[in-house]
């Protein structure tokens, strides 16, 4: 299903788990990359053309904001649940279980480590090994791929901010490992380092609205949003008219 150029899956949560786990359990010799699209993903790339082709190479992208299912609506279309990352991820490693190895690479040091301790303990997860998100340069990024490589995993979960996507489409034919996931801060979470917000606001689908009006970092990425809208309105016109 197009949405604003980009192909998202008109799928579940339940199907969405059971596509990664397809992929993380057959042998590939370069990584098959996931993207949970959301609306400020979609406008830097129409502003940067490598995000873009990054995007657009991936094998499954599904809707993690709630202004790409609105997005997808207002086209004329219709996607049948969003597949919020952090839910994507825990119930990946939930239903992998003991038979899913894992690399977690991303956020501050100390953090990956403990995302990886918490899954194990939760899920029984194979922790293939884990690596802080801060290395500059591409000689320290090529280390860390060899690293992730050499590790034998079969899931790399990359939080890795806004150079996520690029990341693993720059290293996808080196990583050597079945599928990576572009997870943002759901490492973050999974460390219990930040508590996820209300249950109601992800029921009503305004999560975004929480996680932006309470911490004041990401006040500046209420243009982004605003941009979408835009984009959103704009086209939706065209495929009306």
């Amino acid at each position: 299903m197009d949405v604003l150029g980009f192909k998202v899956a008109p799928i579940t949560l339940e199907d969405a788990v059971g596509r990664v786990l397809e992929l993380a359990l057959q042998p590939h010799t370069e990584a098959s990359q996931v993207v949970t699209l959301n609306p400020e993903i979609v406008v830097r790339a129409g502003q940067d053309p490598d995000l873009h082709k990054a995007l657009t190479r991936a094998e499954l992208t599904v809707a993690d904001g709630v202004g790409v299912v609105w997005a997808a609506r207002y086209s004329g279309a219709a996607l049948p649940e969003r597949v919020p990352g952090v839910d994507l991820v825990t119930s990946v490693l939930e239903r992998g279980g003991a038979s899913l190895s894992v690399f977690f690479l991303g956020s501050k040091s100390g953090v990956a480590q403990r995302a990886a301790a918490h899954a194990h303990g939760l899920y029984g997860t194979v922790v293939a090994g884990w690596h802080h998100g801060y290395f500059d340069g591409q000689t320290e990024a090529e280390a860390v791929v060899t690293t992730v490589r050499e590790s034998g995993a079969a899931l790399l979960l990359a939080g890795l901010g806004e150079d996520q996507e690029l990341f693993l489409d720059r290293y996808r034919e080196t990583l050597g490992i079945p599928v990576a996931i572009g997870v943002g801060g759901t490492l973050d979470v999974l460390a219990g380092a930040v508590r996820r917000s209300p249950a109601w606001t992800r029921r009503l689908g305004v999560e975004w609205v929480w996680r932006v009006g309470g911490d004041p970092r990401r006040w500046g990425r209420f243009p982004r949003l605003l941009r979408f809208a835009f984009l959103v309105l704009r086209r939706g016109r065209r495929v009306r008219g």
